[in-house]
């Protein structure tokens, strides 16, 4: 394939300590149009080179901008959603993938991983987190109790888990309805590929895209994960005891014309009996029990998620 204007590089910085330590790498605008990422790290790079931060331990990896393509056309997307199906591909078909060999070759070189998000609504920053220590064949994992305690070194009040299982459900839902199949890799994404490639990872959401805020959620997520690893000697201020949340129900959009009822947005308390959506017909869709609302979505297609619904974890930290 010859080369784009779409093909140059990706930028990353690195710190070294000179002691041995972890290795913590930080990516932002997988989704270019996440713009508190590529904030939140430039700042974090002119910490370090300003002596506000000093790597003493480990190493960490800046990503400020995971997706150039993206960032520069200001869109969720390249050619495709960079957090599906992140995996190396032999015979890339399309800019995603060829972003997605260089970053898996990244991940692979490190133990941890912290990418920023930001999401479309209002809404409490939160941190997606992974399964239970399992072998099973989903997503086997052996690091569970050190990512956990990692998501909520971040500093946010909310932390969330389930996001494999859930699309492993919509896949099914989707094939029961005669929509195009979808394979299970379509949910891997770069904390997925991480975990997978032996280490650990979340995702940071600071909060809607457009907020200034956002980027400071993600500067001081940035601060606590240095100084909770041990790479720097700051001490990070003491963790709020955040909710932690199962995300473990999905609301499908199944025709035109399904439609979320109501003004929803992330963390918003649901009521059992309480009127969530409408089918295209009118049937009414209504919660099951006492949960809360993740990820409404406004314009869903056919196949796509209306909603996702959590209920209180019973996982510790």
């Amino acid at each position: 394939m010859s080369p784009t204007s779409d093909d140059g590089p990706i930028e990353s910085i690195r710190f070294h300590g000179l002691e041995a330590g972890p290795r913590l790498i930080v990516l932002g605008a997988v989704h270019g149009n996440e713009v508190c990422g590529p904030q939140a790290i430039a700042r974090a790079i002119e910490d370090c080179r300003e002596g506000r931060l000093t790597i003493l331990r480990g190493e960490v990896t800046f990503v400020p901008i995971a997706n150039p393509k993206a960032y520069r056309q200001k869109t969720r997307e390249g050619d495709r959603n960079l957090n599906r199906d992140m995996r190396e591909k032999p015979q890339p078909a399309d800019y995603e993938d060829r972003i997605g060999n260089r970053l898996c070759a990244l991940l692979r070189g490190h133990d941890m991983l912290l990418d920023i998000h930001s999401f479309t609504r209002e809404g409490p920053p939160f941190v997606f987190f992974g399964p239970e220590d399992n072998t099973g064949t989903l997503e086997p994992f052996r690091h569970a109790r050190a990512e956990a305690a990692f998501a909520a070194c971040l500093g946010t009040r909310l932390l969330i888990h389930g996001w494999l299982d859930i699309y492993a459900r919509l896949i099914g839902a989707r094939e029961r309805l005669g929509l195009p199949p979808l394979s299970l890799t379509e949910g891997f994404g770069t904390t997925e590929y991480m975990r997978f490639a032996g280490g650990y990872g979340v995702t940071l959401e600071c909060g809607r895209h457009d907020d200034p805020a956002s980027a400071d959620v993600g500067h001081a997520a940035i601060h606590n994960a240095l100084a909770h690893l041990g790479l720097t000697d700051s001490l990070p201020p003491p963790p709020p005891r955040p909710a932690i949340i199962h995300m473990d129900e999905l609301v499908l959009c199944e025709a035109p014309g399904d439609r979320l009822e109501g003004n929803w947005n992330t963390g918003d308390a649901v009521a059992a009996g309480q009127l969530i959506a409408r089918r295209a017909d009118g049937e009414p869709i209504s919660a099951t029990r006492d949960s809360m609302m993740i990820f409404p979505n406004t314009t869903p297609k056919p196949g796509e998620s209306l909603c996702y619904l959590g209920v209180t974890s019973s996982r510790g930290l």
